[in-house]
């Protein structure tokens, strides 16, 4: 059985049934069989499809909304704009799949040489939580368009979602032989990646998890894309615009009570305004409001689980008694519920819990530095490699950023975020291989070489 714990509340959600292996295993057979007619659909009548799906997210726009407040605390504004942002994912890739897949001629001693590129057949994507119809949709929407077909296994936090998610897909026209649902426990799911007709793993999740699916999915070599965790780094230098980058960095921290991967989670603060902007972030965090998601005057949901928030507090307390200061939160709040509080630790130090670990809740960490070289060397010493950011109005500071910063993203005076237009993915302990823009959908094709006398 799949039980899902409301974070709101502790309580326990309405079970769902999950598949024993030997159903697990019919579910992937049916898919793959389906492969053999969705990879000859014309690569125009899948884009029809994932139009008619991002209508359809659109249609059940509230109610997947509710249904990821009520299973994971994410407050109902960001569920919304959550599906609007994946309906957009559907729609790009319908757009420009072909485009992106168009073979490309490369000269040689052939008549005509070129590169094509076929689907490789069943893919399996094992996803997290904390964005589940997003990073759902980014996984499902470029795999379909080239022509693979698609197993969906979700986080256990969230089974009614994704089976809601999946339905989508139905109602919109998907054929079951194309994509599904795998409802089944993490167990069950590790044994699928090992299924001879799954030609390759999708994976976003946590670092640990990910070097374990990773070497499983070698050994039956096997391409997988794993977008891990990340500790990513923001650069605030004293020529910047500070009241825009403040509530920005801000948001980036907050945004789903935290829980999000390509946060800012080390910020790097030059010394002549450090004292400036400790108090600015102080008001902004004391001005946030946490509690119920379905409040739409909330901004911060509960975390997940009580576990992760369990983490997250000894995370801080053990940086506070490493010598950090807690400007604002730092403590368990009373009630039910898995809430954590605003949280700004400065004086940060490498060492320490939260500069060294991923922290994955509202808690901004914060450290002065006194020149740019020593914030790219602080903001590159981590085994993390997801995002990164600066503020500054100075290009030649800007310009030393972009080449030295270590990262699978940057962001010069701005968020770091997901766009269906671009690349998403980190280096080190946050993965490899990209999903988004051009190069997420040519991650599950066969590179082929055409050769002709």
């Amino acid at each position: 059985m799949l039980q899902a714990t409301n974070p709101t509340t502790g309580e326990l959600l309405e079970q769902m049934d999950s598949l024993s292996a030997s159903q697990a295993n019919e579910v992937i057979d049916r898919v793959a069989d389906g492969f053999r007619e969705w990879r000859v659909t014309p690569i125009g009548e899948r884009g029809k499809l994932l139009y008619s799906v991002a209508s359809e997210l659109r249609n059940q726009k509230q109610a997947l909304a509710e249904s990821m407040a009520l299973e994971m605390g994410k407050p109902i504004k960001e569920g919304l704009a959550e599906v609007e942002k994946s309906a957009w994912c559907a729609e790009y890739y319908a757009e420009h799949g072909e485009q992106f897949l168009a073979p490309e001629t490369l000269e040689s001693d052939a008549s005509h040489s070129y590169v094509q590129y076929p689907p490789l057949g069943t893919v399996l994507g094992i996803l997290p939580w904390n964005a589940p119809v997003w990073l759902a949709l980014r996984f499902l929407a470029p795999a379909l368009m080239a022509g693979n077909t698609c197993v969906l296994k979700a986080d256990p936090n969230v089974p009614s979602t994704a089976k809601a998610l999946v339905d989508c897909f139905y109602d919109a026209g998907a054929p079951q032989s194309v994509v599904a649902n795998l409802a089944v426990v993490n167990d069950v799911a590790k044994q699928m990646i090992d299924h001879p007709r799954v030609k390759a793993v999708s994976f976003t999740g946590s670092s640990q998890a990910g070097q374990i699916i990773a070497a499983q999915a070698a050994s039956g070599l096997k391409p997988a894309v794993l977008e891990l965790g990340g500790s990513d780094p923001c650069i605030l230098m004293a020529d910047a615009d500070l009241d825009k980058a403040l509530d920005i960095i801000t948001l980036s921290r907050m945004i789903n009570a935290g829980q999000s991967c390509i946060a800012v989670k080390r910020l790097f603060v030059e010394r002549s305004i450090y004292e400036q902007v400790c108090d600015a972030l102080t008001q902004r965090f004391q001005a946030l409001r946490f509690g119920n998601p379905a409040n739409e005057e909330n901004n911060l949901g509960p975390l997940a689980r009580a576990d992760l928030r369990d983490q997250l507090h000894r995370q801080v307390t053990q940086s506070l008694a490493s010598g950090a200061r807690c400007l604002v939160g730092g403590e368990l709040p009373e009630g039910s519920g898995f809430f954590y509080p605003p949280t700004l630790l400065v004086d940060m130090k490498p060492g320490m819990a939260a500069f060294e670990e991923e922290t994955f809740g509202p808690v901004l960490s914060v450290m002065a530095i006194d020149s740019l070289d020593e914030a790219l060397e602080l903001a590159n010493a981590t085994e993390y490699g997801l995002g990164a950011s600066i503020w500054t109005q100075s290009q030649v500071s800007i310009d030393a950023a972009v080449r030295q910063l270590e990262s699978g993203q940057i962001a010069v005076n701005g968020i770091v975020k997901s766009d269906p237009r671009l690349p998403s993915g980190g280096i080190g302990r946050s993965g490899y291989g990209r999903e988004l823009g051009p190069q997420g959908i040519r991650e599950f094709v066969n590179v082929q070489q055409v050769w002709i006398a």
